[in-house]
């Protein structure tokens, strides 16, 4: 399968960082503050969606109403505390076998693309010292539909200059495999195969691939 594409669109947290346990810190932090608990496992809610969408989940969770005006303040307050966390990432943090891997993919005249819902996307790439390896960026910021919408992968196609089925997706998230599989894309899952099973491929890490 990886053989016969043209390009390759990465999710970023799972697939080339962990900044998921950053976002989780954040969030618990705000509910913490919001009188309730957020568990890890109310977390799993969280992964591959938007910033607003993963307010109203938490708020949905503590049985929380709040106007736009008081999501927007509670969506901001959760922003810097994670961009603090963030500030401090280094290349040391890069999941095993990521840089690895989209290096050998340049080496082959693929073309990368990231196709994130994060918003801090192209702040994360440069910490992690790695932003020369994609030929295009389609974020949180240039994007308005959360996974399992296609638009970020239909986007980051685009972008490279080729057609969905040219193209194999990387995510970590359920939600991410049926944005991938909406768009046209081949999709590789990289986690568990029993919530990834919508997937073409299953691997544990990038570092299986090398």
């Amino acid at each position: 399968m990886l053989e016969t594409v043209k390009g390759a669109i990465f999710d970023l947290d799972g697939v080339i960082v962990d900044t998921a346990k950053y976002h989780y810190l954040a969030w618990r932090s705000l509910a913490e503050r919001l009188g309730f608990e957020f568990t890890e496992v109310d977390n799993e809610r969280l992964k591959g969606v938007s910033r607003a969408e993963s307010l109203r989940i938490l708020l949905e969770i503590g049985g929380i109403e709040a106007g736009e005006t008081e999501r927007m303040e509670m969506t901001e307050a959760k922003n810097r505390e994670y961009l603090n966390y963030i500030s401090k990432l280094d290349p040391s943090e890069i999941l095993p076998g990521a840089k690895e891997y989209l290096q050998t993919l340049r080496e082959a005249d693929i073309k990368i693309a990231l196709g994130s819902a994060s918003k801090n996307a192209a702040f994360i790439l440069s910490r992690l010292g790695i932003t020369k390896l994609f030929d295009a960026v389609i974020d949180g910021t240039k994007v308005s539909k959360a996974k399992p919408d296609p638009e970020v992968f239909l986007a980051a196609s685009a972008a490279l200059g080729l057609e969905p089925p040219e193209c194999v997706v990387f995510e970590d998230a359920a939600a991410g495999v049926q944005a991938g599989k909406a768009a046209g894309c081949k999709v590789v899952g990289i986690g568990s195969p029993d919530v990834l099973h919508g997937a073409d491929r299953v691997i544990a890490g990038l570092d299986e691939l090398i």
